[in-house]
């Protein structure tokens, strides 16, 4: 392939990517513009000026967690390749563009990764799944822990289903936990299948961090988990003061640990968590419809606007470029 066409090619692959990114943006949130005006209703009965700080906070924290994430990618990648903030923004925004029409956001890992020099792209692959494995950890410790809590408030369940229930629960959050520090193991396990032993030098990175190490990137996990899951609570409270702090913070995180175990793409994943969403609140509010807008708002704010923010940057990748 000559360098023109390599050029061209290049260009038409960051095209295609913008395209089909905007294609699924529109089709999925501005040509169905339910959730909007479901919105719109619930908040007609708020004051104007209530409704912009809390949505100012909202926006903000947006940012917040995007930007801890990028910290986290900076904090990742040292092993393999420093990196400045600005180029860890880049890397996290483009990939978030790629992710929003692959499933389970496999998109991300290579909007990510082409920003870092072509021999560090597949390393920085397994590198990214180490802080994704950690944001799981966090995901299913909190979302078992409050899967139990919930079975245990609203279902009237049979005492030996509650405590298989609690012991299943208990198992998950120790086997993630003890998997997640000891993540060399899974570096073990990948040395033992044959025909993946020629890439062993691409995953022992992930077995190259240390326990402090993996307690950091943790750290940024539990940091950003806490910061989208208030911004659940500042929509829900806004809409449905009457539910109680610790409830709308608990069913948040079973809402998280649900969309976690179910495969989806970002544009669509909105329809399982307003249903997820509204079938577990139900138990505390009859106010369905301002659930499912919050869902859906969070959906638009963390997702979707970064994705477009994220476009920006895809004009700069280099496919064909073989500096290191």
């Amino acid at each position: 392939m000559t360098a023109i066409a390599k050029k061209f090619f290049s260009y038409f692959l960051k095209a295609a990517i913008l395209v089909l990114a905007f294609i699924f943006i529109y089709h999925q949130y501005l040509e169905k513009g339910d959730n909007l005006k479901q919105f719109e209703i619930a908040v007609s009965r708020l004051s104007h000026n209530h409704v912009i700080i809390i949505m100012s906070v909202v926006v903000f924290l947006m940012f917040a967690n995007w930007l801890v994430e990028c910290l986290k990618w900076q904090h990742l990648t040292h092993k393999l390749y420093p990196i400045n903030l600005w180029q860890a923004i880049e890397g996290v925004f483009c990939g978030l563009t790629w992710a929003i029409f692959t499933p389970n956001r496999l998109g991300e890992y290579g909007g990510r990764v082409m920003f870092l020099p072509p021999r560090k792209r597949v390393h920085g692959v397994f590198a990214m799944a180490v802080g994704s494995f950690g944001q799981n950890v966090i995901t299913n410790v909190a979302g078992a822990s409050a899967t139990v809590w919930f079975c245990l408030t609203f279902l009237n369940l049979n005492g030996w289903v509650l405590a298989i229930i609690i012991i299943l629960a208990a198992a998950l959050i120790a086997l993630f936990i003890l998997v997640y520090f000891n993540i060399k193991w899974l570096v073990w396990l990948l040395n033992k299948v044959s025909f993946l032993q020629k890439y062993h030098r691409f995953f022992a990175i992930m077995g190259s961090y240390k326990f402090t190490e993996l307690l950091n990137i943790m750290c940024f996990c539990l940091t950003r988990y806490f910061i989208f899951s208030f911004q659940y609570y500042l929509l829900i409270h806004l809409l449905v003061p009457e539910i109680p702090f610790h409830e709308v913070v608990l069913l948040v995180f079973v809402v998280h640990f649900i969309q976690s175990a179910m495969p989806s793409l970002d544009l669509l994943d909105v329809s399982v968590r307003a249903t997820a969403s509204a079938t577990l609140f139900a138990y505390v509010t009859k106010q369905q419809i301002a659930i499912i807008a919050a869902f859906s708002l969070i959906w638009l704010i963390n997702l979707i606007i970064p994705a477009i923010l994220g476009s920006v940057f895809v004009f700069k990748l280099k496919f064909f470029d073989r500096n290191v």
